[in-house]
């Protein structure tokens, strides 16, 4: 099955959505490295909140924290040889012992569209991503940002939670698969990478 959802119409209020799906890891062959990872509040615990403006629709609490942390942990863990969970907020000037850098992701935007809203039987998911490549001192190595897209058509689900919760499931294998793809790929990431390649050409006996 592809995904499973746990959804809650509470009275009249919003529909609340919790975020869950099956997140397979990358086919790719792991870089050598070991990262650090921090989940910050936002990020661990995010949810978005849309307050509707009309009385003939519902207000939406969709909340992706657990199911981002799912996805990116088994993304990171594909990715590299080995993943550390930092247990606090890296503190500049204070270094992380084991990891050749500590990524730390942030999500910046989400935003979605139902059938109500676009009036067409598609609903849609779009978040946009904030990541943070430090050393482990705290030295910036690398910021960017990124964008992932998924969609379901309402013909295959029931509910529009369920519906919702589909997209957003897609919108985190987007999300995975563009990481993945684009990763070695971000100008200041090629350059960090070029250089611990170099460290470990020179430290061979």
């Amino acid at each position: 099955m592809l995904f499973c959802m746990s959804a809650v119409l509470v009275g009249c209020g919003p529909a609340h959505v919790v975020v869950e799906g099956h997140f397979p890891p990358p086919l790719i062959e792991p870089l050598p490295l070991t990262i650090g990872v921090w989940y910050g509040p936002g990020f661990a615990e995010h949810e978005f909140f849309d307050e509707t403006k009309s009385r003939n629709e519902s207000s939406w609490i969709v909340e992706t924290g657990a199911a981002q942390v799912q996805m990116w942990d088994k993304l990171l863990a594909g990715m590299f040889t080995k993943l550390v969970h930092l247990p606090s907020k890296p503190v500049p000037g204070q270094t992380v012992a084991n990891v050749d850098a500590v990524l730390t992701p942030h999500v910046e935007e989400l935003q979605y569209a139902i059938p109500a809203h676009t009036q067409i039987k598609v609903y849609e998911i779009w978040m946009r991503y904030r990541f943070e490549l430090t050393s482990p001192a705290g030295a910036p190595i690398a910021q960017w940002e990124m964008t992932s897209y998924g969609k379901t058509p309402t013909a295959f689900l029931q509910t529009d939670q369920e519906a919702v919760n589909f997209a957003a499931v897609m919108a985190l294998r987007d999300a995975g698969a563009n990481f993945a793809t684009n990763f070695d790929r971000v100008p200041a990431v090629q350059d960090w990478l070029r250089g611990k390649s170099l460290e470990t050409e020179a430290a061979k006996p």
